[in-house]
């Protein structure tokens, strides 16, 4: 069982938590999403409707930097539903910067006429409501969105998702080797997305476009489940 002390109690209550956060929310995208409900934990991840999400940002500080491109794709363990899927490109509140250029090859002239991301948030939300969200280091897409609601309604967003990268951190939690390891010869093992498709044959991906991150999140949770779960494994043993 992939879980952390306490989450058991956690995920039971995210059902509840979303018809709470439904009567109190204010903005009518967030009630929407909050009163489309949430799966029960003891649901089988074969039988959940998810959606990989990823994000390219100006930095790794959600109170500090912005979102600049989105990509969303909704799957499940059986077909990844790419058609299906979104990219977009918004302004962020602050320059970019040319490390953030060099990473993920978003420039000024590409955000200079791009829309503010509150323009597409209900293209957003009509693909998160319904489905459980599946990203690669949950510090990322939940925080930034998190803020970036903050400050354009007033209010933020709390939901599950499963974090494929704390799946591979669970299945290799002596990663890190010791010194007398290294002396050895022992290698670290990388849990970075590109890395962790490597170890499940996945094929190969240019890395930071949000859409095809997205892809490849999706592909990486089908491969983790078919090789260490199973399909009957209940939702709330995975998501965080």
């Amino acid at each position: 069982m992939f879980n952390r002390p306490g989450a058991a109690q956690e995920s039971k209550s995210w059902p509840e938590r979303f018809e709470a956060l439904a009567g109190k929310a204010r903005h009518p995208l967030l009630k929407a999403f909050y009163g489309s409900g949430c799966v029960a934990p003891e649901t089988p991840i074969g039988e959940v409707p998810m959606v990989a999400m990823d994000f390219e940002t100006t930095g790794l500080s959600p109170n500090q930097h912005s979102i600049v491109s989105v990509g969303l794709v909704p799957f499940n363990l059986h077909s990844i539903q790419l058609g299906a899927g979104r990219h977009w490109i918004v302004r962020p509140r602050q320059p970019l910067s040319q490390t953030s250029i060099e990473i993920h090859g978003i420039t000024h002239s590409d955000v200079s006429n791009a829309p503010d991301i509150e323009a597409i948030l209900p293209a957003m939300f009509e693909l998160l409501s319904g489905h459980i969200a599946v990203v690669h280091f949950r510090a990322i897409e939940r925080e930034f969105l998190d803020v970036a609601l903050k400050y354009r309604f007033g209010e933020g967003i709390t939901f599950p998702v499963i974090d494929t990268m704390a799946i591979e951190a669970h299945l290799h939690p002596n990663r890190r080797p010791t010194r007398w390891q290294q002396f050895f010869g022992k290698k670290p093992i990388s849990i970075r997305l590109a890395d962790s498709r490597m170890r499940y044959g996945l094929p190969h991906y240019a890395s930071h476009s949000a859409l095809v991150d997205a892809l490849a999140t999706a592909e990486l949770l089908q491969a983790q489940v078919l090789h260490h779960f199973s399909p009957e494994t209940p939702i709330g043993d995975l998501w965080l």
